[in-house]
């Protein structure tokens, strides 16, 4: 989201902008198709399409275009093979092919649109064309959808909108580095907890979503589906187990819960006592997050992640 706040201030403050978009990448290339970056008239950059060399390279030559008015819109193929015809200057095999958009406060609007449906959690689909860029409400099947038939013969749309939730099950200190840390890495976040005035809760000011909630209706809260994400990580071994329990024959990406090893195995032993098969228990990570020997609650969301991450790039 900052990106295009970063973005939409610039073009308030009326300056000429141009904004490189990567809308295919083939192999190695170490930009990825949706990496933007923004070059503005006073030297303001923000965001990247890979780094190194090649990125240097085609900052500078917006740069260039800002300064002498030249602005058009056109595509950039970069070949990662060392020096030969576009190559970036870079050894680490791919390519990628970047586009060059001009924008002007004439854009205003359409960067409002994408802040408006990120701020809303409502989805959308951002358009670019060898023409144009825009925005509109068509939701897309996959994240990207693209063709390039010649420089002057191509399209690119991109999902804009969360596609992967993480709701966090406790509202504690560890669920509060979990939340800074998921939303920088694109997710909505949604916290629940059953304590009303709780300090951490309230201070929590990344998550998107922070509900009070009675754990026994907890599976009303949380939805089912390929991109979302669980972690539960109450304050008591009795909620994270009623919550599992409630949970655990619903279909989510990931689920986890927070404890030790000794806490944990008590808990599958109960679990099962009251009729929750091994195999449903083998779905869960727990002790949640990779095996780091994590300890504070910043790196306790940093092992979480690390597992979430592998899962959904496994699943893509």
């Amino acid at each position: 989201m900052k990106f295009w706040q970063h973005l939409l201030s610039k073009l308030q403050d009326t300056q000429n902008v141009y904004l490189l978009t990567v809308i295919e990448n083939i192999g190695s290339s170490p930009g990825r198709k949706g990496f933007k970056m923004l070059v503005a008239e006073d030297g303001f950059i923000f965001g990247s399409i890979g780094g190194g060399v090649m990125e240097f390279s085609l900052v500078e030559e917006a740069k260039e275009l800002l300064h002498t008015g030249d602005l058009k819109i056109f595509l950039k193929k970069q070949i990662h093979q060392g020096h030969k015809q576009n190559g970036s200057g870079m050894i680490c095999s791919g390519e990628q092919t970047v586009v060059f958009h001009p924008l002007n406060a004439q854009h205003i609007s359409i960067i409002e649109d994408i802040l408006d449906c990120l701020q809303n959690n409502v989805k959308g689909t951002f358009v670019a064309t060898p023409t144009s860029i825009g925005f509109s409400k068509e939701q897309l099947a996959n994240k990207f959808e693209y063709r390039i038939t010649s420089p002057l013969d191509w399209f690119f749309k991109e999902h804009i909108g969360f596609t992967d939730t993480l709701y966090i099950v406790g509202g504690g200190h560890v669920s509060v580095a979990v939340s800074e840390l998921f939303v920088t890495l694109g997710f909505h976040v949604v916290v629940f907890d059953n304590r009303e005035h709780l300090n951490t809760l309230e201070l929590n000011t990344s998550a998107h979503q922070k509900l009070i909630v009675d754990f026994n209706e907890i599976a009303n809260y949380v939805s089912e589906g390929s991109g979302n994400y669980v972690a539960i990580m109450t304050n008591r071994y009795i909620d994270d187990k009623l919550v599992l329990n409630k949970l655990i024959r619903k279909s989510f990406a990931y689920i986890g819960v927070l404890g030790s090893t000794a806490k944990l195995k008590t808990m599958w032993e109960v679990l099962q006592k009251e009729g929750i098969e091994m195999s449903e228990l083998n779905i869960v990570h727990a002790p949640i997050g990779l095996a780091i020997k994590s300890q504070t609650p910043h790196e306790i969301a940093v092992s979480i992640a690390a597992e979430v991450i592998k899962i959904k790039n496994m699943n893509q």
